[in-house]
């Protein structure tokens, strides 16, 4: 079945983003209890590009096919998981990047580089990280990984926060409260 990537964020409601969220079918690797655990000779670079013993995935159907089965656990470890196997994977920096962003009926939505969306909110934070300087800011997308929003994402929330808060830089979601300085 070929794949159709849904449309631009900012032509979809809130109603019609949340459908596309409850949608998202993930394999439930919380279950699952694999007795190997390995190397997967796998990396994340910080731009999104995931890698496979050096070379670069080119298909975008793997890419999202293995962020379905992506965790992240206390030790700071990302792991991708199957029922089988518990394989690490380097990442370095964030294994998603959140490439767009929208205010809709007072929530913020995120286009992620996997094409899937998510709602920020008390289950989905905003993470500043950085300094004034250089400003990171994550968006947790599931099982402790992160998005990080590039910089044209940054922009638009950027002026989100100036249009609803002025100078405060205070953006909310969900009922959540989130601060956009370093």
């Amino acid at each position: 079945m070929p794949y159709e990537p849904p449309p631009y964020l900012a032509e979809l409601t809130l109603a019609q983003i949340a459908e596309q969220v409850a949608q998202r079918k993930l394999p439930p690797v919380e279950g699952w209890a694999p007795e190997r655990v390995g190397d997967s000779q796998m990396r994340i670079a910080a731009d999104g590009t995931w890698f496979h013993e050096g070379d670069p995935i080119r298909r975008p159907a793997m890419v999202r096919a293995f962020s379905g089965l992506l965790t992240h656990d206390e030790t700071g470890q990302h792991w991708l998981v199957t029922p089988f196997e518990k394989l690490g994977i380097e990442v370095e920096d964030a294994p998603f990047i959140a490439t767009d962003c929208v205010r809709k009926d007072g929530d913020l939505a995120f286009r992620i580089n996997t094409d899937e969306l998510v709602i920020a909110g008390p289950d989905n934070p905003l993470r500043v990280a950085g300094d004034p300087d250089t400003p990171a800011i994550y968006l947790h997308v599931r099982r402790g990984c992160e998005a990080r929003l590039n910089r044209s994402t940054y922009t638009q929330l950027a002026e989100i926060a100036l249009e609803t808060n002025g100078d405060d830089w205070i953006v909310s979601s969900q009922g959540a409260l989130f601060s956009l300085k370093a």
